[in-house]
């Protein structure tokens, strides 16, 4: 297995406002979902311009998510992959006026992305390699951080490099969602 990743929090506005642009974002998931990528093959897979696709993957690897992939191809393209970590945002306690639309503009974009993926997906699928699930818990604050840190230790348990993988293993997107259930009006009466 490969070592565990100690946690990043990334709270540079900068940092942040990179990581929200909606074709960074998809440039981002196609290399930790395809692999290595030259800005060739990501433009023509995404349907992006080349030369704004180098673009952003010179501002993703100004901020640490990309870099160079040395060795990929003979020829001297420049191949980029994505820099696997275990990236974290600051909780929303701790979110400025600045980062907090940032971040809600980050997430509205990755959680669409990731779902229209999902289905897109499931429908052309014939396997049963799709998980899902749905569930309520009873817990407190302290708890859910917790159950967080156990999901995150579960994941990285079963993360490897493509050379340490058994044979059949697939790369798997995976996304935990927990929020707060909105109150009961009846509570309220």
């Amino acid at each position: 297995m490969a070592q565990t990743p100690r946690p990043i929090e990334i709270t540079e506005l900068a940092a942040l406002k990179a990581l929200a642009q909606p074709r960074r974002q998809r440039i981002l998931q196609q290399l930790t979902l395809g692999g290595p990528a030259t800005a060739a093959i990501l433009a023509r897979g995404l349907g992006l311009n080349t030369g704004a696709t180098s673009y952003h993957l010179r501002e993703l690897a100004r901020y640490g998510f990309v870099e160079d992939a040395a060795g990929q191809s003979p020829r001297g393209e420049r191949w980029w992959r994505a820099i696997p970590a275990d990236r974290r945002f600051p909780p929303r306690s701790r979110q400025t006026p600045q980062t907090r639309p940032v971040l809600d503009e980050l997430n509205r974009h990755a959680y669409a992305a990731d779902l229209e993926l999902f289905e897109r997906l499931q429908r052309a699928s014939t396997t049963d390699d799709f998980a899902y699930s749905r569930s309520e818990l009873t817990i407190t604050e302290a708890e859910l951080g917790a159950f967080f840190e156990e999901y995150i230790a579960l994941l990285n348990r079963y993360k490897r490099t493509p050379d340490q993988a058994p044979p059949g293993a697939r790369t798997v997107h995976t996304r935990l969602m927990a929020f707060p259930a909105p109150p009961n009006p009846e509570d309220a009466s």
